[in-house]
């Protein structure tokens, strides 16, 4: 069975799997003082500048309660898309193990406007309120759509006029460099992003992330609150190497760039079917779509996918580096037969055929 439920579904890309067989030889010195972190330094300046500093950690989770606890203080609040990944699928996590308030705003696209963080952003000095002193953007979002670079140049003015901070979640952000046709550093760095959570295991790595600080007068504590999260890897040059792998080439616009087609062409493949409306933009690896929850239930016998709002029949399939074009098509079929079968008009041939 082929999977289309996440991303997340992919096994390692194969030069992953090489990275980590090359880095297993020999002893090497623990917890970040080793080769391949410092070589990883020097990788992640060439993508997102001198100023950024990077620091290997195991999962999305992890990097985004990080992210946000190197942010903001004990009182602090943070401003997010009511469908964030940090508000909707971790937990809790930010709340009970950063100890923040999480402030979730309502979008119809994923995205946040400034308009829409001052729906949140306010209250300041009032004891009764926690207080919001950072903004959290998804690129891409969680319903697949991206921000442009003037988007979050915009965002990142407003924020830091407000006294706050930006911190971008990137568990896709190859995908949407790779849609946006720009360097990571165009919509970060460049366009005011304070820190960023880096996703890699979603374009190949077998496991690790990294927490990169862009402003260099931010995340003064984060080798300690790393440690004090559970986040700090002994043996830390396997996530490096494997960050490494990645970025040093251009492995992570080639993934990116091929989930994104496959994703493209399943949208092409199933936007003429009858009984099936597509619901959001394909801007990245993920397709959203809508049809009868009998059609989706027929489908899934064969290729597993979540439901994205099983009330109004909206589901989401997602592409990775290894969807092949055969993946696709059969998918497509699958949704074409489905949704016919579903669709065909009561009769006594097709009562016997029932």
């Amino acid at each position: 069975m082929r999977g289309f439920a996440s991303d997340n579904y992919a096994g390692a890309h194969p030069e992953i799997i090489e990275a980590i067989r090359s880095a297993n030889g020999g002893h090497v010195v623990a917890y970040g003082e080793d080769e391949y972190t410092e070589r990883l330094q020097e990788v992640i300046k060439e993508h997102f500048g001198p100023s950024a500093a990077a620091f290997p950690v195991f999962n999305g989770t992890g990097a985004n309660v990080l992210s946000l606890q190197t942010l903001l203080p004990r009182w602090g609040a943070v401003v997010c898309a009511d469908t964030a990944h940090i508000n909707t699928d971790e937990n809790a996590a930010p709340e009970r193990v950063a100890g923040i308030k999480l402030l979730p705003v309502a979008t119809t696209d994923g995205k946040l406007t400034r308009e829409l963080i001052d729906r949140e952003a306010w209250g300041w000095g009032d004891e009764h309120r926690a207080q919001p002193l950072a903004v959290s953007i998804t690129q891409t979002t969680e319903v697949g759509t991206c921000y442009t670079p003037e988007e979050v140049r915009r965002i990142a003015e407003h924020v830091h006029s407000l006294g706050m901070k930006l911190h971008m979640d990137g568990a896709r952000l190859a995908n949407a460099a790779a849609h946006l046709g720009v360097p990571f550093k165009a919509f970060t760095t460049d366009a005011g992003v304070d820190v960023l959570s880096f996703g890699g295991t979603k374009n190949g790595l077998l496991y690790g992330e990294a927490v990169i600080v862009l402003d260099p007068e931010t995340g003064a504590g984060m080798k300690h609150l790393r440690k004090m999260d559970m986040q700090l890897a002994s043996k830390m040059r396997f996530v490096s190497a494997q960050l490494i792998a990645l970025l040093e080439s251009d492995l992570w616009l080639r993934s990116a760039a091929h989930a994104n087609e496959m994703a493209s062409r399943l949208r092409r493949g199933v936007e003429a079917i009858d009984g099936v409306r597509l619901t959001r933009p394909t801007q990245s690896n993920g397709v959203f779509a809508s049809l009868p929850s009998e059609a989706a239930d027929i489908v899934r016998r064969a290729f597993r996918f979540y439901d994205w709002d099983r009330a109004s029949g909206e589901v989401r399939w997602m592409c990775s580096f290894d969807t092949t074009e055969a993946d696709v098509d059969g998918l497509v079929s699958a949704v074409k037969e489905a949704a016919a079968e579903v669709n065909t008009p009561f009769s006594v041939e097709t009562a016997g055929r029932l």
